[in-house]
């Protein structure tokens, strides 16, 4: 397979690369571009180790930009393009909405324009397995109270914040580009994915650095917003899942199958701390934790259910939230000169030095 993924040096993106390309086997993939526009949360970093892979190629630019995109398909002859590239954290959407309609709506809208373009123009022989497979967020569907069902495929979209307005629009163009064009798209909604190289502006890593840092620990409200956690070498392998399975037209949810309060996340990090990295003094990290406002329209619970995905495609979460967890704050703990990264700016600084 010769695969386009956008937004591959993000956080999922990038762990969907080092998935296809460190945990498949050689000949899965011929060729994988990653066009990323490098934004505040796309980090070089992150596939330093994929470099010198004659497989992989990076590509510093827009998914809004057609003729870069346009090129791309042109040149490498893309079998399947996974869109990753997405602005996505809801407080800055709240701060400053207008670059996530202009990534997520107009820029998906330029990219599925130059997908289809390509599409119309291949042979009979290869126009059927072509896949644009559109990666989305249950947040397009809103907040759940404690005692609603999950989400499902077929819930409404009822979004609350710019971040999942944008995403939903997003995903109604891929909708509509299959229904009008016959494009052969799949989109994928998940939960909230957690695990190595997450920007540290998230609930989790955040919260690991703020311990080690001995900064507080900011909880919204009452902490007791829910969300169902997907370890996100779980949410890799349901795309890839989907990718190569999935009906054209379908939408697949992924989910962890672990609900579990913001409260109890912060907890479980501050006993593994408490076990793994001991604070000198001798106090729990415990004692960081503060409640802070909470922010507006903040979404109560969210909640998959991934039933179709796994009674159709066979697919499941391998990890629990207990074994993820602990794999994600051991990655955090044997990767403090990364986080020193990002957390200074370094790798920004570099990048803009070498433009």
């Amino acid at each position: 397979m010769k695969l386009l993924v956008t937004g591959g040096a993000g956080f999922i993106g990038s762990n969907f690369v080092r998935h296809l390309l460190r945990s498949l086997p050689s000949d899965s993939i011929s060729r994988l571009v990653n066009l990323d526009k490098l934004t505040y949360a796309g980090n070089p970093d992150n596939l330093r180790d994929l470099e010198n892979d004659p497989r992989y190629v990076f590509v510093h630019g827009d998914i809004g930009d057609a003729d870069t995109c346009t090129r791309l398909f042109q040149e490498h002859a893309f079998d399947a393009v996974v869109n990753f590239a997405a602005e996505s954290h809801v407080d800055r959407s709240i701060d400053s909405p207008e670059p996530f309609f202009e990534t997520n709506v107009v820029g998906t809208l330029r990219l599925v324009n130059t997908a289809l373009k390509y599409w119309k123009g291949l042979e009979d022989t290869t126009k059927p397995g072509f896949r644009f497979l559109h990666v989305s967020t249950d947040e397009v569907y809103g907040s759940l109270s404690p005692q609603d069902p999950a989400f499902q495929e077929t819930t409404p979209f009822a979004p609350n914040s710019p971040y999942s307005a944008s995403k939903a629009a997003s995903d109604h163009i891929i909708r509509a580009y299959h229904h009008t064009y016959g494009l052969p798209v799949i989109t994928t909604n998940c939960s909230n994915n957690y695990g190595p190289y997450q920007f540290p502006e998230k609930l989790i890593p955040l919260m690991i650095l703020n311990a080690l840092e001995g900064k507080s620990l900011p909880i919204y409200g009452d902490g007791m917003n829910i969300r169902d956690w997907l370890y996100v070498d779980d949410h890799c392998s349901g795309i890839w899942t989907a990718l190569n399975k999935g009906t054209p037209g379908e939408t697949y949810n992924i989910g962890g199958k672990n609900e579990q309060p913001n409260i109890a996340i912060v907890d479980t990090i501050c006993d593994l701390l408490d076990k793994k990295q001991p604070r000198q003094d001798g106090q729990s990290y415990q004692s960081q934790k503060i409640y802070v406002k909470d922010r507006p329209g903040h979404d109560r619970r969210y909640a998959i259910n991934c039933s179709k995905i796994e009674s159709e495609l066979g697919w499941a979460p391998a990890e629990t939230f207990a074994t993820g967890i602990e794999k994600t704050v051991d990655w955090y703990l044997a990767n403090r000169e990364w986080c020193r990264s990002i957390s200074e700016g370094k790798y920004r600084r570099e990048r803009l030095g070498n433009a």
